[in-house]
């Protein structure tokens, strides 16, 4: 694929904006599940923290990725430095004289651009058009995978069919389990069957592998119904194995139905599937984390009835459920022992979970006291391991405690990730430490290469509002949106930004800050009637009556009603002004849109006064005192210490 065809380049350009971009992640802690397929084809799924694997690569590996990493490095700067203009971007990315053909150089680039998917694109379209070089299946599997998460879904189908037409061998089936299981993690689980079907039209056709991977992708993301109705209505071409009742099995146990569970335990010794130590394991799961530990201990003996010993992975689930209940550590440190003398021996993922429980109930000392006793033991603790003990620290606003274990963690070689920074970065802004905050991101950029992600971006945003740094704030906002990260998820954010804007007199800032989500060509961002919303209430919340109306007319153009109680809003506004041509023309387009809704616009108006008479209304005092007491601690965030001078 030497050239990227104009077809895909305008899907693209159409849903992705040329300027800055950035990451996303989530999580405060990290609790992930892990799937692992075994050599019967069974999956292990327990509900675990994150294991860390040990580096297998050999020292030539080792040796080619420090020589990639400068040039990742420069490419890297080059994207981000001139990612707002194509041209200028494909200039320096040419005139910097890249090998792109050098092996791994362009998986480790669209990598190092993480979440922000708009740089990652940016530079597979450049490098698409170099002479010499063709995609290989580990770029076109991280392109699927960079558009698919940013929810691109047309362009990646325009790919695949790009692919299709000019260079058929890179289209593998792992292309599909990618689509499948962002399909499902996008609520859209009738999309992900439909890819089973579409496989066939590129030359693939899907084995029990990849239909295995489809009922694992449903039953993770919570649609176990619609897996089995999918495994009932493929058994004559998909045979229900081993790894498909495991899959539904931890997905009941997920949903805490340990009923329907037990009736897939029962339909495994119909088809004549033996249950294996991983089908007990996420049994165990179910039992533990619905408090049943009673239920639990007997399936252990049961377990060890039919000649099935535990294993450290039965052992964890129990000593995760056990650490989450209130004065219940005892026990899991019982469990512990039993577990080591029984000889499975505890890894990263057991550890943590005691570190975590020490550090839930208070007990941080304890969970240092397990984090020595791993070193002791050459347990390697991850990062996972080290953001219990951050959290703790966290709640207490122990900040000089974070660094010192930011410190702890690079000195035992194990590297800050992204959640740790976000939580150290959120208790800096929390205290008014702005500079501290700067620094921190600074470092997390240069130093350890990573790439600040939609949380990141929020907590800056929210940090330096909070602070009154509005300049900054706009900047990192601005910079958010055109990395390609902003979506409905940051509203809360717009929403304060913009009315801390307004509020200060600074409507020409708050006006480029809503431009830069509006204008199409530089935001990939859908707006929708709530994002248009608070725009206009909060120049209505200002007096700023003829721009909040002139917004209005804007959003209706792109045939979006506004909601009842702003239509009632900007009435009044106009009534106090004595502008009835404004009144009317919104008044008519109102009616117009609320007669193609079939909506009565007499029921309409209505609506909209008894919304504002509601929320006139004065909150129940016992209601009132809470919220009061939440906005209070919000805006405390640096209340009782000096302000940092960070710029």
């Amino acid at each position: 694929m030497r050239r990227f065809s104009t077809t895909l380049g305008l899907s693209l350009s159409k849903l992705i904006p040329s300027p800055h971009v950035n990451s996303r992640i989530n999580l405060i802690t990290k609790t992930l599940h892990i799937s692992r397929v075994l050599s019967n084809n069974s999956v292990e799924s327990t509900e675990i923290l994150n294991r860390v694997s040990p580096n297998n690569n050999n020292r030539y590996e080792g040796n080619q990725e420090d020589e990639l990493a400068a040039d990742v490095e420069k490419i890297y700067r080059i994207l981000r430095n001139h990612h707002s203009r194509v041209p200028k971007l494909e200039l320096a990315l040419t005139e910097s004289t890249i090998d792109l053909l050098r092996p791994g150089l362009i998986p480790r680039v669209l990598n190092r651009c993480g979440d922000a998917g708009n740089l990652g694109y940016r530079f597979f379209l450049w490098a698409s058009k170099q002479p010499d070089y063709h995609h290989s299946h580990e770029v076109c599997r991280s392109m699927v995978k960079i558009l698919s998460k940013m929810r691109q879904f047309g362009s990646v189908w325009a790919l695949l069919e790009e692919m299709k037409n000019h260079n058929p061998h890179l289209i593998e089936p792992e292309l599909f389990v990618v689509l499948m299981r962002r399909f499902a993690s996008a609520n859209m689980p009738k999309k992900a069957v439909e890819v089973l079907d579409e496989m066939p039209k590129y030359g693939i056709r899907p084995d029990e592998s990849v239909f295995g991977c489809l009922l694992d992708a449903l039953c993770k993301n919570g649609y176990v119904e619609e897996a089995s109705e999918v495994l009932d209505g493929m058994r004559e071409r998909f045979p229900p194995n081993l790894r498909c009742f495991t899959s539904l099995l931890y997905g009941w146990c997920r949903e805490g139905k340990l009923v329907e569970a037990k009736e897939v335990l029962v339909r495994m010794k119909e088809a004549g599937v033996e249950p294996d130590v991983v089908v007990y394991t996420n049994l165990l799961s179910g039992y533990a984390h619905a408090g049943r530990m009673a239920d639990a201990y007997d399936l252990m003996k049961d377990m060890r009835g039919k000649g099935l010993e535990p294993n450290a992975n039965c052992y964890t689930v129990l000593i995760q459920a056990l650490c989450k209940m209130e004065k219940r550590m005892d026990e899991a440190m019982r469990v512990f022992v039993e577990m080591e003398r029984y000889g499975c021996e505890g890894d990263v993922v057991t550890y943590t979970a005691l570190v975590s429980g020490f550090c839930k109930w208070g007990m941080v000392d304890k969970g240092y006291g397990v984090l020595e006793d791993m070193r002791r033991k050459g347990v390697v603790a991850s990062q996972v391991t080290y953001m219990q003990i951050m959290v703790a620290h966290e709640k207490k606003e122990e900040f000089e405690e974070c660094l010192e274990l930011v410190e702890k963690m690079k000195e035992r070689g194990c590297h800050p990730d992204l959640l740790i920074y976000n939580v150290v970065i959120r208790l800096a802004c929390k205290l008014g430490e702005v500079k501290e905050a700067v620094r921190l991101w600074n470092e997390m950029e240069a130093t350890s290469g990573l790439s600040p992600g939609a949380d990141t971006f929020v907590i800056m945003i929210n940090g330096f509002t909070s602070q009154g740094y509005l300049v900054e704030a706009c900047d990192h906002f601005k910079e958010m949106v055109s990395r390609g990260i902003f979506s409905a998820p940051q509203y809360g954010t717009l929403k304060m930004l913009l009315n801390n804007l307004v509020r200060d007199d600074k409507v020409e800032m708050a006006k480029d800050v809503w431009s830069c989500i509006s204008n199409k060509s530089a935001s990939s961002c859908e707006l929708n009637v709530a994002a248009w919303t608070i725009w206009i209430h909060a120049l209505l919340a200002r007096g700023h009556v003829k721009e909040a109306c002139s917004y209005c007319l804007e959003m209706m153009e792109m045939d979006l009603m506004p909601q009842p109680d702003t239509y009632v809003k900007l009435m009044k506004g106009l009534n106090k002004l004595y502008n009835r041509t404004i009144a009317a023309e919104i008044t008519e387009k109102v009616m117009k849109m609320a007669s193609e809704r079939e909506m009565s616009f007499k029921m309409y108006k209505r609506k909209g006064e008894e919304d504002l008479i509601e929320k006139a209304k004065p909150k129940g005092s016992k209601e009132g005192k809470k919220k009061g007491g939440a906005d209070r601690s919000k805006n405390k965030w640096g209340g009782e210490r000096s302000r940092a001078k960070a710029f």
